[in-house]
């Protein structure tokens, strides 16, 4: 498989599944908190299909420090069920931790993980755990992922209560737009519960097990985007109120009490947010259950991305106002700098003020500076007399012989700069693969907590030979004055270089030569302003980077030459 990431990401899904190690709340070695308490939710209970019988093969005996491939050294046993295995493992070639399933290459589900493993790489989508690998090796099938030490799953966050409705909002934002884009590609989830969905410590929300989970155990649906955007549901569900929505208790969590039915989250919990409860029952309204107001159920993430989309916008919660501590004056401040500490208990007696000047040189200088004082002030008065006389008679001309001057320089003073509103973008591609169309409109949400990426490079900081650079075009409505640009960054380092440039649609018809520049600007921090010598007037504005640092490794990418637009704000 092409290399995708050099982070490291987590193991399988041990939902369902009986661990080889320490029960109940232990970490794992990727720093993930994992529930090691047995799940007991089933199938049925999240309405998907039993899964089908065991295969007969046995599975491999390994033990850690084995290798695989003379490269993936196995560590840590986390799974063992139903003829497979799950491992923490070392890749010993670009030094990383990586995930590994093992299975017999003659187990009756051997071929279809490997179909599913191969399919699931292909995607390449980041907002899920990347196959790195799938190889059938003699009498071994095995399929090696990402392995994530940043990041969280949803059962741990659960275990300390609900999450707030920004984070929530976020959670199902992302996680529904990633699993429409997977079907999209003919491709399901099926046990999407909240031990596959990950937080990253920049926030980011990420979806493993795709395909992969699914048939390591033979789990199979007749209705795939049904089945997933229902456990979507669930999973908002659980994070409005810690509860699973259904009978049965599942991951930690405790079920709805029995005989009551599925009731809206904002009736299980108080102070949930409306938008968001009526949008888990829309998600959850299958097989007879009601959706609060009437309003049609969602039935496919499709449906689910656009019924978030309808929803306001939830913004995240205002920092809380810390007050700044009392301010303490020092003890130079104080006039005690330099002293000797007094003894406990002991009272020190005050200092008694310097006597006024008495002697005979302090009576001459008093003298001076009252003579001094008195001279400035009679200078001072005429000066200001002469002043206003000469104004008079100034103004007596002016009244006299009064014209208007049609170039007076009030008129040549700059035009206050206003911010111009983008109404649509599109990543521009000048030759190779694109970066991450599907971000840019993160570029301008306003929330800097979201951005486009590029890719990985092994050579920096200019992108050429191997690329001559990445943009984004900007459509803002109308020809508009363009004079700056402020644009905020994820990487710093030495150094990024940004080129504007106006163009004549979102596909521009001539290459970067072709175009006119507005302005270039280069920084080594997170922020750079682009500022022309003289506004150009254009309805499109290419934003094209050439030069990128050599930033570190992250949950998205590995350590090498990347960057990341987090906002892009236009002003004329």
């Amino acid at each position: 498989m092409a290399e995708r990431s050099t982070a490291a990401v987590d193991v399988a899904d041990n939902s369902g599944d009986e661990p080889l190690t320490a029960q109940a709340d232990q970490s794992t070695a990727d720093g993930v908190a994992n529930n090691r308490e047995r799940d007991t939710d089933s199938d049925e209970a999240q309405g998907n299909p039993t899964s089908e019988e065991s295969g007969k093969a046995s599975p491999p005996e390994l033990h850690s420090g084995h290798k695989l491939a003379r490269r993936y050294r196995l560590e840590e046993c986390v799974t063992r069920l139903d003829g497979f295995s799950s491992w923490r493992a070392v890749d010993e070639k670009l030094r990383r931790a990586v995930g590994v399933h093992l299975l017999p290459a003659d187990h009756t589900r051997a071929r279809s993980v490997l179909a599913a493993a191969r399919s699931s790489a292909l995607l390449g989508d980041p907002r899920f755990v990347q196959v790195l690998d799938a190889v059938e090796d003699n009498d071994l099938v095995y399929v090696v992922h990402e392995w994530l030490p940043d990041a969280t799953e949803l059962t741990a966050l659960l275990a300390t209560g609900p999450l707030e409705a920004y984070d929530a909002y976020q959670m199902v934002s992302q996680v529904a737009s990633a699993m429409a884009a997977a079907h999209r590609e003919g491709l399901s989830h099926l046990r999407l519960n909240p031990n596959a969905v990950l937080r990253t410590s920049t926030g980011q929300w990420r979806i493993r097990g795709l395909a992969v989970n699914a048939a390591l155990r033979g789990i199979s649906s007749d209705t795939p985007q049904r089945t997933d955007t229902e456990a979507i549901g669930a999973l908002l569900y659980a994070t409005l109120t810690q509860r699973w929505p259904y009978e049965s208790d599942a991951h930690g969590l405790a079920g709805l009490p029995k005989d009551l039915g599925l009731i809206p989250p904002d009736q299980v919990r108080a102070g949930v947010h409306r938008g968001l409860s009526e949008l888990a029952m829309r998600a959850l309204a299958n097989d007879g259950a009601t959706a609060s107001r009437h309003e049609s159920p969602c039935t496919t993430p499709e449906e689910l991305v656009k019924a978030i989309g309808e929803m306001p916008r939830i913004r995240p919660p205002e920092p809380a106002y810390t007050a700044p501590p009392a301010y303490q004056r020092t003890s130079y401040q104080k006039g005690t700098y330099g002293r000797p500490a007094p003894h406990p208990g002991v009272t020190q007696p005050v200092p008694a003020p310097p006597p006024p000047l008495q002697s005979r040189t302090g009576k001459a200088l008093k003298w001076t500076v009252s003579a001094l004082l008195i001279a400035a002030l009679g200078l001072g008065s005429w000066q200001l007399a002469d002043a206003l006389m000469e104004r008079g008679g100034k103004a007596d001309d002016q009244n006299q012989t009064q014209t208007t001057d049609s170039n007076d320089k009030s008129e040549e003073q700059p035009k206050p700069v206003k911010p111009i509103s983008v109404q649509d973008a599109r990543e521009y591609v000048a030759s190779g693969e694109a970066q991450a169309p599907q971000d840019v409109v993160k570029t301008y949400d306003g929330d800097a907590s979201t951005f486009w990426r590029t890719k990985r490079y092994n050579e920096g900081p200019t992108l050429a030979p191997y690329k001559p650079g990445v943009g984004i075009v900007y459509d803002l409505g109308s020809p508009q004055e363009v004079s700056t640009a402020s644009i905020g960054l994820r990487y710093s380092g030495d150094h990024t270089t940004v080129h504007l440039y106006a163009t004549d649609s979102l596909s521009p018809s001539t290459g970067v030569d072709g175009l006119k520049k507005i302005a270039t600007a280069t920084t080594t921090g997170t922020s750079l302003t682009a500022k022309a010598a003289k506004p150009v007037k254009t309805q499109y504005v290419l934003l094209w980077i050439t030069d990128v640092p050599n930033a570190p490794s992250d949950g998205y990418s590995g350590a090498g030459y990347k960057q990341a637009v987090t906002d892009v704000t236009f002003k004329g």
